[in-house]
């Protein structure tokens, strides 16, 4: 599989359940040091809130997750907001849940279904859009080749990364996953060329 879903931008939801609010902020990121980053961000700024709970899912084989409960009961916040990332096969994504208390305590199976619905609000108010998974692919080869080389680059549309002439050409390109083994084997039948690792 070399495409996944994602948000493209920062998108809100909200519920309320007996006086409580819930805040629901969905969030597209690429690493766990950006969601450190931003869950201390939002904790600064809702510094009032009673809880400030969240999910992410990252990678395209949606493998690196984790869910964040933040003093709620168990498995009643982190996990049903990282159930609708899943539901709606979401990757990149981080959704943070701002719970301001009402006074009147929800119960478990409020907690689970208020957290749920915040999220699913954050997500349905989101741009889903499907992204590639992308391999870089660098060679050198020798100068007169030059047209050859080009002539791959168009007919696969692959983007260049970085070229550079000294005594030889070097060239990185960014490819579709999908499409790296029918590149590299267009690019070995050109003569000089060697793949790099």
């Amino acid at each position: 599989m070399d495409t996944y879903k994602t948000i493209k931008n920062i998108s809100e939801g909200q519920y309320s359940e007996k006086r409580s609010k819930f805040l629901a902020f969905a969030i597209p990121v690429t690493n766990v040091e950006e969601i450190k980053d931003i869950v201390a961000s939002y904790q600064k700024k809702y510094y009032d809130a009673r809880h400030i709970c969240y999910a992410y899912m990252l990678g395209a084989d949606r493998l690196e997750f984790r869910a964040n409960d933040n003093g709620e009961p168990s498995g009643t916040a982190g996990k049903p907001i990282l159930g609708q990332i899943n539901s709606n096969e979401l990757t990149n994504i981080l959704i943070i849940v701002v719970r301001y208390f009402g006074g009147v305590k929800l119960g478990t199976s409020g907690l689970i279904v208020a957290y749920r619905l915040a999220a699913a609000e954050a997500i349905s108010a989101a741009e889903i859009i499907e992204k590639t998974v992308d391999v870089e692919v660098s060679f050198t080869f020798e100068y007169p080749y030059m047209n050859d080389v080009m002539r791959v680059v168009k007919d696969l549309d692959v983007s260049i990364v970085s070229q550079g002439y000294d005594n030889d050409c070097a060239m990185t390109l960014r490819v579709r996953k999908g499409m790296a083994d029918v590149l590299c084997e267009r690019l070995s039948k050109i003569e000089s060329l060697v793949l790099r690792d």
